[in-house]
Formats: structure tokens, sequence, C-alpha cells
């Protein structure tokens, strides 16, 4: 008898032992795979806010009336950086180049290798295209003459709210490498949804 429950002992220890190596596998098992997980997933994120999509609250009323303070946005990165380059017309967010840290959102006006002139408040692209700014609140009101010819990677922008906006007439031609991407969706104010907000074609 005492064969046998010694025996029997032995072996209930033996799985005991089992299943307290079985339980802390399985738990580091378990650990690993969250840790892969969350590596993965922070790995998806990044990439989507570096090259797909990123999110923009607006500050100033420098694009009023067409944004204002506080609109939340998506902004589309993955046009610029896969598809193709930014269009006249479009908003876009970018680097300011005197502040690299600091982002800009305005209208891209000029594209590169156009002459871009202002003359009593009306634009002119290549002393041939004059364009209609149905986004300017007040027209009668006049701001300062410019012209300028723009290199092979640079864009002109400008605000919609012309006596408001620090934009290519103060600081110059933008650079194409300083652009982040188009505004793709306005979220908010919920009465104001809607996709490629303020886009227009000339």
């Amino acid at each position: 008898m005492l064969v046998v429950y010694y025996s029997a002992m032995t072996t209930l220890q033996a799985d005991l032992a089992q299943n307290t190596r079985d339980s802390k596998q399985e738990s580091t098992t378990s650990i690993l795979s969250l840790i892969i997980t969350g590596i993965v997933m922070l790995s998806i994120v990044l990439l989507i806010r570096t090259y797909i999509a990123k999110p923009f609250i607006v500050s100033g009323v420098s694009m009023y009336p067409t944004f204002d303070s506080w609109h939340y946005l998506i902004i589309d990165e993955y046009t610029y950086n896969f598809a193709r380059e930014p269009q006249r017309g479009e908003v876009i967010v970018f680097h300011y180049p005197g502040d690299t840290k600091r982002y800009y959102i305005k209208r891209v006006i000029g594209l590169p290798g156009d002459t871009v002139t202002i003359k009593g408040g009306v634009v002119t692209i290549n002393n041939s295209l004059t364009l209609d700014e149905p986004y300017i609140l007040d027209k009668k009101k006049k701001y300062d003459d410019a012209q300028m010819t723009l290199s092979d990677d640079e864009y002109y922008v400008l605000g919609d709210n012309r006596k408001e906006s620090a934009d290519s007439r103060y600081w110059g031609a933008l650079k194409r490498e300083h652009i982040v991407g188009r505004a793709l969706v306005r979220l908010f104010p919920l009465t104001e949804i809607d996709i490629l907000p303020g886009k227009v074609q000339y």
C-alpha cells in the first residue's frame, strides 16, 4: 500500500508540475501575443498618420467663411504622396515655411511654373486665366497688389479671408516638400459635414 500511495503521490506531483509549466508557458505566450499585437497596431496607426490621413483642427479666420476656428478636418495625405500633385482650387494643409513645426491651411492658387498676378483684388494666372472666387465674402475690399513666377517645385497659396491671411503674398512661394495633404472631410461642426470641403474648379 505504501508503494502504491507513494507512486500515486509522485504521479500527482508530476501532473501538478506539468500543469504549472503549461500554465506559465501559456501565460508567456499570451503576453508575447499581446506585445506583438500592440506593436502591429501601433505600426499601422503610425503608417496611416504618416502616409494616409491625419486629423486637423482649424485655428484662426484666415480661411473664413470656408473654414472657421474649431472646424475638425481629416487630411488626405495619400493622394499627394502616391497618386498626383496638388491642383488649383484645392484646400491644403502644410508646414509653414517660417516655422515647420506649425501647420497652415490655405487654398492652392498658383501651380509650378505659373505667373500669379494680383491687381485690384483680382487674381490672374499667366495673364490669361482670371479666377472667379465665390468664397470671398466682400469683394469690394482691396488688398495689396502682387506678382510672382513660380519654380518647378513651388505653389502659390492664399487664404480665402484675404484681409486676415498671412500667405504667399507675404512670405513667398510654398515649396512642394512642405505640403502635407488636402482637406478630405469636415467632421465638425455637424451642420457642415462634407467631403472635399472648400474645393473649387476655376
